[in-house]
């Protein structure tokens, strides 16, 4: 089984935002996939699907970012997916925007939404396809991680959902985390 989970905030308000990069990727695995329909349940939205005989899951969390884990631990409690089952991606303010990096463990760095993945499935051990957005000049980052990219960001922001598209159908085919990394990193 694969969990991907991207992490955002719902919402028309959030679409688009730096902060909804995970969400943003997986509408774009929807898309790759030929998912067309998500169902509502576990304090999230997700479907569930074959790909060559493996079992796949594309979630996006309602409960809002800093209560994201929440809605991961319901499905993995549920479906009995083991952490090296799931992949979380999420948006990074200590890269530039566009930047992909995938880690297969550590602290939050200050991510709300990974503080509580982590403080609900009870361990910082699992992996993340971060995503970056670069930290503001002069906005607060609140400011920045609730706003749009601007027209010249936008490529950018969009090559590195891109890649961790790309990085995400890797995995689903069988490739290892060390396969990814020294293929992405």
């Amino acid at each position: 089984m694969k969990l991907i989970v991207g992490l955002g905030n719902p919402g028309k308000k959030y679409d688009r935002t730096k902060h909804n990069m995970g969400f943003m990727t997986i509408d774009r695995l929807m898309d790759e996939y030929g998912q067309t329909q998500m169902k509502k349940d576990f304090e999230a939205e997700y479907c569930k699907f074959k790909v060559d005989g493996e079992t796949v899951f594309l979630v996006k969390p309602l409960t809002f970012m800093n209560e994201s884990g929440r809605a991961v631990k319901f499905l993995m409690g549920y479906y009995q997916i083991r952490n090296d089952e799931l992949m979380v991606i999420q948006d990074d303010l200590d890269m530039a925007i566009g930047k992909v990096r995938l880690r297969t463990k550590g602290s939050a760095g200050g991510h709300n939404g990974i503080k509580s993945i982590i403080s609900s499935i009870g361990t910082k051990d699992f992996n993340r396809i971060k995503i970056g957005i670069q930290h503001p000049d002069r906005q607060t980052v609140v400011n920045w991680v609730l706003t749009p990219f601007n027209k010249d960001q936008e490529p950018l922001a969009l090559s590195g959902i891109d890649q961790a598209t790309d990085m995400v159908k890797d995995w689903v085919k069988g490739s290892s985390i060390d396969q990814l990394m020294n293929k992405y990193n």
